[in-house]
């Protein structure tokens, strides 16, 4: 394959345009991005893994799981395990298994999204009250969060970046808090499309949420520009700063994947979730997708999906309908007739509250759309753009 060129797996409908994990804190404009890798049979590593996935042995696995929980298992009462999440399917799912199918005791801790949706506020609600589990929800800062969510979006096009790095830090820092041994995540973002090898250890790399403060980058800018620039102290990025690797390696605590030990499948959580904990999916399809039920928390998440079509040529329901691929819940033919009616939609729905959250105008949104949009991937016919390559010819 020449340098550039696009590839769509032959087996899903995601391209070797999908990148691999970052890890946020060192996330510039420089950075050298990696991405999805194909076989010489023109499979992704998503696909690949999904196969693997079929000859495991999960009994095996849930027993290994066994052995470790029992290992942290509280005596007291007291928690023994953190599960960061929103209340969506994943998190639900994995709260509620642990507690009332493997008798822990979790602590969920939630990260506040940018601008909670509707459903996304019910769904957390119901994580508690119909689920039956304990929850610290933290705000940051929402003048601070504000700004480095403009900053990521004009400076990386990533206006998700505080949240995701928010995500990954609560867990970690609460367990660090109370003293609790063991978090657990769902599953592995490296079943989407990282180097395969990562599956295969049940363990979260700490670089995800743990670096020197004067290392850190946000909004592609570091602390310090933005302390001085904008008037902030340092006190204000306490809760973007992460706890040291030396201080988690005192207190022993680690850091899992459910999805290692238990074969995860979105579509089957989902129903989990519904079914335990009050889940409930969207009264209409995301815009951008197909889907009701996935990444349904937020309003800010919705441009994260539309800027990875900008920069990389892939929207919403390519990564949807490739997970349902992989997972045999629909065709290939299915999945690209589905990429080709919905991949390309503006997420107009909240537009306005995006505007407003990041005090931008709508020309100015446009103007750095129009800076990020890649060029290998997008051409300009009669003043409308339109992707060079698609899965759908």
């Amino acid at each position: 394959m020449k340098k550039n060129e696009v590839q769509f797996c032959k087996n899903c409908v995601i391209s070797n345009y999908r990148p691999s994990s970052t890890v946020e804190f060192q996330n510039n404009s420089a950075l050298k991005r990696n991405f999805i890798k194909f076989n010489d049979e023109g499979i992704c590593s998503a696909c690949q893994y999904a196969e693997i996935k079929t000859n495991i042995d999960w009994k095996k696995r849930e027993k290994e799981l066994l052995k470790l929980l029992d290992k942290y298992r509280s005596k007291d009462g007291s928690y023994d395990v953190v599960v960061p999440g929103s209340g969506g399917k994943d998190s639900a799912f994995t709260a509620h298994v642990l507690k009332y199918k493997y008798g822990m005791n979790p602590l969920t801790v939630t990260w506040a999204p940018h601008l909670y949706t509707e459903i996304g506020w019910k769904n957390f609600e119901n994580w508690m009250h119909v689920g039956g589990l304990d929850n610290l929800l933290f705000t940051p800062n929402g003048k601070l969060h504000r700004l480095l969510t403009k900053l990521a979006f004009v400076n990386l096009l990533h206006p998700f970046q505080p949240f995701i790095i928010g995500q990954k830090l609560v867990g970690p820092k609460v367990a660090s808090k109370f003293n609790i041994k063991l978090v657990f995540y769902g599953e592995n973002q490296a079943e989407y499309g990282n180097n395969i090898k990562e599956n295969f250890n049940p363990e979260m790399n700490t670089d995800f949420f743990s670096k020197k403060s004067e290392k850190i980058i946000l909004g592609g800018k570091k602390i310090n520009h933005i302390i001085s620039k904008y008037k902030y102290n340092l006190s204000d990025f306490n809760p973007y700063i992460p706890e040291g690797l030396k201080v988690i390696q005192k207190k022993k605590i680690k850091f899992y994947y459910l999805g290692y030990y238990l074969k995860w499948d979105p579509q089957e959580v989902y129903y989990y979730a519904s079914q335990n904990t009050g889940f409930s999916a969207n009264t209409e399809r995301t815009q951008g997708t197909y889907s009701k039920y996935s990444s349904i928390d937020d309003k800010i998440d919705y441009f994260h999906y539309y800027t990875t079509l900008i920069k990389f040529g892939l929207g919403r329901a390519s990564y949807d309908a490739s997970q349902e691929v992989r997972n045999g819940k629909i065709t290939r033919d299915e999945a690209v007739y589905l990429v080709k009616k919905y991949d390309n939609e503006f997420p107009e729905k909240y537009f306005k509250d995006f505007l407003d959250y990041v005090a931008m105008s709508e020309k100015e949104f446009f103007n750095i759309i129009e800076k990020f949009r890649n060029k290998l991937l997008w051409k300009k016919t009669k003043k409308k753009w339109s992707l060079k390559h698609t899965v759908y010819g």
